[in-house]
């Protein structure tokens, strides 16, 4: 690795603040963000149809985040720093909200339009989109260049992001020289603890000095791969999960697809394609469980690779113990089979697929990180699509970065992930305080590695690659799906959830899919699929 990287990536030594991917800043551990309470919940008080408040809303947090060893115990939830930048907890929102899905149907639609956002585009770029985006292209080029040429000129640190532009431009292409001086004054101008472009381009600095040295793929898995001390990754995991409703979004999106296409079978079969803790799950096999017809059997098959056991505290053992639990709990038949192996590498014989269930797929948020044509002639993102389309299932959930940077040219790539980064950066500005010590692991830890990935590697050694959400569309009809419409009360569920955390968060109801966004940068899609 490079010199300048040794203090930064020192794993067991390296503690220093200025250090934006020293794995070791501030350690200490935060208690799991779980509750219970003794009260006891009806069905009819689950499957309620009143208006979600904000209150309401967080009340399954908790839940969600039960501890493995039992759902019983009470624990002391977050960090104190941390709970007084949250809203306020209470209980089995999700239920409530998700639960009516299983009532009759809701067909009133809500669509809301909003215009595309420009995107990047250069050459080898190809755009999957179905608006003529010729104009964009030419201006946003145009712009690209008069900032790279009045940089060049004399840019001053404190227009930060038009500086890192100029820096990968740079290192696109091959000026050493002048990208040796501009990274130096790049590195002078950020902070892990400063507003987000400063916070960002931390991160992003250190991505393209790995990506001159070559250094991208070990920095990406010596991030991945450590093993944290005790729960740590877990407690950034569960923070990330609190502060910022992304997983919410794809969740309670994918769930309540599931709960629809099911609310009539008595025996489901759902296949996770990444299981990582298992939480998805806990609401709505609680709202299975208070089905006015009775509880449905219910059978999860968790893959996931070696890896996820360091963000579960454990291997897949313990994703069958919490849901065991909640089985228990709840009085509701699960069994759990787990297939620690990376999605590519998944056969129908692994999946013991059985002929009376109903077939449900998940993938949340984890297809991107399948090569394509673009890096295997095989094409395993596709290969296993059209393995999942040969089971016949019932249905299929995708949830994913609605960015563009799987088969982007890099300096497009740079810019792309500066502006979605950014953007989730500034989101999480407006939970936790810059100084937090919560905020910087949760950075760190969760949002760092991705980063220096995209930037820094390629071939292979490139597993984020995100794609937008008409790809997904492209790749889905393909392999010979058709969209399934996500459910407008759904729809109006998650806005009400958006509400709790900031006026800035919005989301888009687009040909039968939703996308989350924050001001007018689309994030997080969510699709389903037959």
């Amino acid at each position: 690795m490079p010199n300048q990287l040794l203090g930064s990536l020192k794993l067991d030594t390296g503690n220093s603040p200025n250090s934006a991917l020293s794995t070791n800043f501030y350690s200490d551990n935060l208690s799991s963000a779980l509750s219970d309470s003794q009260e006891q919940h009806s069905p009819r008080e689950i499957f309620s149809g009143a208006n979600p408040s904000c209150t309401s809303i967080q009340e399954s947090n908790h839940y969600l985040h039960r501890p493995v060893s039992s759902v019983n115990h009470r624990h002391h939830g977050l960090h104190p720093s941390t709970r007084s930048f949250l809203p306020q907890d209470a209980r089995y929102a999700l239920l409530k909200l998700e639960a009516p899905l299983m009532e009759p149907n809701h067909d009133d639609q809500v669509m809301e339009d909003r215009s595309s956002r420009p995107t990047i585009s250069g050459q080898g770029y190809r755009s999957w989109r179905n608006e003529d985006q010729s104009s964009n292209v030419v201006h946003v080029e145009k712009r690209h260049k008069s900032m790279e040429e009045a940089s060049l000129q004399g840019l001053t640190s404190s227009s930060l992001k038009q500086l890192l532009i100029v820096c990968a431009k740079t290192l696109s292409d091959n000026n050493m020289k002048d990208f040796d001086q501009l990274i130096e004054k790049a590195r002078s101008s950020v902070s892990i603890t400063g507003d987000p472009i400063q916070r960002l381009g931390a991160y992003l600095v250190e991505g393209l000095v790995a990506r001159k040295e070559a250094s991208g793929n070990n920095i990406y898995h010596a991030l991945k791969c450590r093993e944290p001390e005790g729960k740590d990754l877990l407690s950034y995991m569960q923070m990330l999960y609190e502060i910022c409703p992304y997983l919410k979004f794809g969740y309670m999106a994918a769930n309540g697809a599931i709960a629809e296409a099911c609310r009539n079978e008595n025996h489901i079969h759902i296949i996770d394609f990444q299981i990582a803790q298992g939480i998805q799950w806990m609401t709505l096999l609680q709202a299975l469980a208070a089905r006015p017809g009775g509880a449905p059997q219910v059978r999860i098959t968790g893959i996931d690779d070696p890896v996820s056991k360091y963000a579960r505290g454990g291997g897949l053992e313990e994703v069958e113990k919490r849901l065991a639990a909640v089985s228990q709990t709840f009085n509701i038949p699960v069994e759990f089979n787990g297939v620690p192996a990376l999605a590519p590498n998944v056969t129908r014989d692994m999946l013991d697929v059985r002929p009376f269930e109903v077939l449900v797929v998940n993938f949340p948020l984890q297809l991107h990180h399948t090569a394509d044509e673009s890096v295997d002639v095989s094409n395993p993102r596709d290969g296993l699509l059209r393995l999942v389309k040969s089971l016949s299932p019932k249905l299929v959930t995708l949830v994913e970065q609605d960015s563009n940077t799987n088969t982007t040219p890099f300096f497009n790539r740079f810019v792309e992930t500066l502006d979605y980064y950014l953007a989730i950066f500034e989101s999480i500005d407006v939970s936790l305080p810059r100084k937090s010590k919560e905020r910087i692991n949760v950075e760190q830890h969760c949002l760092a590695r991705d980063i220096v990935n995209i930037i820094a590697c390629e071939g292979k050694e490139r597993v984020e690659r995100h794609e937008l959400l008409g790809k997904w569309k492209s790749r889905l009809t393909m392999a010979g799906f058709s969209q399934y419409p996500l459910s407008s009360y759904m729809n109006s569920v998650i806005r009400s959830l958006l509400r709790c955390y900031s006026e800035h968060y919005n989301l888009v109801e687009k040909d039968g899919a939703m996308l989350l966004g924050w001001k007018n940068r689309n994030l997080i899609s969510a699709s389903a699929w037959h």
